[in-house]
């Protein structure tokens, strides 16, 4: 692809490092920008670089978060007695879109997929399990993608925790098997979450 500017190439390559987009489609969004208004394309970089130098993670439960502590985690009426082990933000947000769920969530960051290079060391796994051993949770709901290396991380975590008094359930088999769970409609996920099953019950399908 040849450019007549340097600088619309450096920004063409630049957007093309965004998952799913592509040089040509970088080049479309840079072209619409530079239609817009200045006032319009300052906005966006100025909330891009606020997003990437303020946002923070929350204490409790990792979420990305405004606060210190996320306003989840925050809100009093929720329970907290019950956490909800899921990979990233986007499952977060997938669930609380069902309005189904009214505790509170652990967000690892990730999945164990030892192809990929990423082991236990690299997820939010030991203060799910220093949640557990204070006894402040009474049951963990895994609600990971129901994928290999999702199925993965739910029996890691059940082996370091099963030996303490707390309930485990996953999300009901709603939710076919493979699939990402953030692409999940949010009616089979609803019910997925309300159907939960004994964590142990899924080791024997």
């Amino acid at each position: 692809m040849e450019f007549s500017s340097k600088l619309l190439e450096n920004a063409v390559n630049e957007m093309s490092q965004l998952p799913g987009i592509g040089k040509r489609t970088a080049l479309r969004l840079v072209l619409h920008l530079l239609r817009q208004s200045e006032e319009q394309t300052f906005q966006l970089a100025d909330a891009l670089s606020k997003v990437r130098a303020e946002i923070k993670f929350c204490k409790s439960c990792h979420n990305i978060s405004d606060k210190e502590i996320c306003e989840i985690c925050a809100n009093p009426t929720r329970n907290k007695e019950v956490v909800c082990v899921v990979e990233d933000i986007r499952d977060v947000m997938a669930i609380e879109n069902t309005s189904s769920f009214k505790g509170l969530y652990h967000v690892l960051g990730g999945k164990i997929s030892p192809m990929d290079g990423i082991g236990p060391q690299d997820l939010q796994i030991n203060s799910l399990v220093d949640k557990v051993k204070s006894g402040q949770v009474k049951e963990l709901i895994f609600a990971m993608s129901p994928t290999m290396e999702g199925d993965t991380t739910n029996f890691y975590i059940f082996r370091q925790i099963q030996d303490y008094n707390i309930k485990m359930s996953t999300i009901a088999r709603g939710v076919a098997a493979g699939n990402e769970l953030e692409y999940t409609d949010e009616v089979t996920l609803g019910r997925s979450i309300i159907d939960r099953i004994p964590f142990e019950a899924s080791l024997k399908s």
